[in-house]
């Protein structure tokens, strides 16, 4: 039996850049359904590391306008999430220690700050020696907790009245007079004249039209830091990352894996993560692992995301954001919100289109 409910906007996805989206829907009075496939905010969103990367030297060129404009909006993003959930986000500003691999020191746009030795040894004393008369650099980022945000984001959009429906995946998108009217689920039908697909690695699973994007698997390992404050910065390198959180915990990443829909943690990998680990901090060695997991980032041919609208009247994309989901979310929510109201977003999106991977005969 269908449901006779309808909604303004129906999204299919609830990671955070299906829930960011949502908020700002609500914002502009618009009346939303999130159809996710399992739990909110369980899939990508859950595995991620949280550093906000906005970097020249390892930010795609097209994609750094967007990167910029997110990382700008985090502090107003985290503290609207905090105060309306009533939780924290753990959204940190220590910045970044990068230690560059060869290509990044010859980067021609390379305009951050060297640390010199004793700046190093000052700001970062566990790290292992050697590493601290290697050539460093310091960036002006952020990191974020991903569980924290996406949690307090799936409580403020109940709070805002946001509606969902859990544990039922989009199985077609529904057309009348070739428009969009709704959805079809494993279990019923939903009513709307506007469908988002936010369905990360599972996007292109759903039809009408091809929607390239496959899932990067990423491993990941957490730590128990003694003391909590071992680490204060992000730390990053060729062969791994670091990345402390306010509560203790330090998580160490990741890897960059083509294999399907396989979640599953490799204990050889993860034991590569946490020698990695131990090389740059010793003093990690009696650090007890919390947790190892992996997810599915959605990746597209050409590693950019896909956002606007397809050839079908009503129905929009925003997905394939690969490793900077949590990053591009509030930016994301912004650009598809406008464009599902009518709004100019003021930002150059051809490089995002979905028609970029259609050939010119077709």
């Amino acid at each position: 039996m269908k449901n006779v409910k309808s909604w303004d906007v129906i999204i299919i996805g609830g990671g955070i850049i299906g829930l960011s989206l949502s908020l700002t829907l609500r914002k502009k009075d618009a009346s939303v359904l999130v159809v996710e496939r399992g739990e909110p905010g369980r899939e990508a969103s859950h595995a991620a590391g949280g550093m906000l990367v906005d970097c020249l030297i390892e930010t795609p060129a097209t994609l750094q306008t967007l990167a910029t404009a997110s990382a700008k909006m985090y502090p107003e993003f985290a503290l609207e999430l905090e105060l309306e959930a009533g939780m924290k986000v753990d959204l940190r500003d220590f910045g970044t220690i990068l230690f560059p691999s060869l290509d990044h020191i010859r980067h021609p746009q390379l305009k951050i700050a060297s640390l010199n030795f004793a700046h190093l040894l000052e700001q970062e004393p566990a790290l292992h020696p050697l590493d601290q008369r290697r050539e460093a650099f310091f960036l002006k980022e952020r990191s974020i907790d991903p569980r924290a945000v996406t949690h307090a984001a799936w409580h403020t959009a109940k709070n805002r009245s946001v509606d969902f429906s859990s544990g039922d995946a989009v199985t077609a998108i529904n057309l009348s007079d070739g428009r969009i009217s709704g959805v079809t689920t494993t279990k019923t039908s939903f009513l709307a004249e506007k469908v988002v697909n936010c369905a990360g690695a599972w996007s292109g699973q759903i039809g009408p039209h091809s929607i390239p994007t496959r899932p990067v698997k990423g491993q990941m390992l957490c730590l128990a830091m003694h003391p909590r404050d071992l680490l204060k910065h992000v730390i990053r390198t060729p062969k791994v990352y670091l990345i402390p959180r306010s509560d203790g915990r330090l998580l160490v990443g990741a890897t960059v894996e083509e294999a399907g829909f396989d979640k599953r943690t490799d204990p050889d990998t993860i034991q590569r993560l946490y020698r990695a680990a131990l090389e740059l901090v010793p003093q990690l060695r009696n650090a007890k692992i919390l947790e190892d997991w992996a997810g599915l980032r959605p990746g597209t041919p050409d590693a950019l995301p896909i956002l606007g609208a397809t050839p079908t009247p009503g129905y929009f994309v925003a997905t394939g954001h690969f490793r900077d989901g949590i990053l591009l979310a509030p930016i994301t929510a912004k650009i598809m919100a406008d464009l599902i109201t009518g709004t100019d977003p003021g930002l150059d999106l051809a490089p995002f289109r979905l028609a970029r991977f259609s050939s010119p005969s077709s």
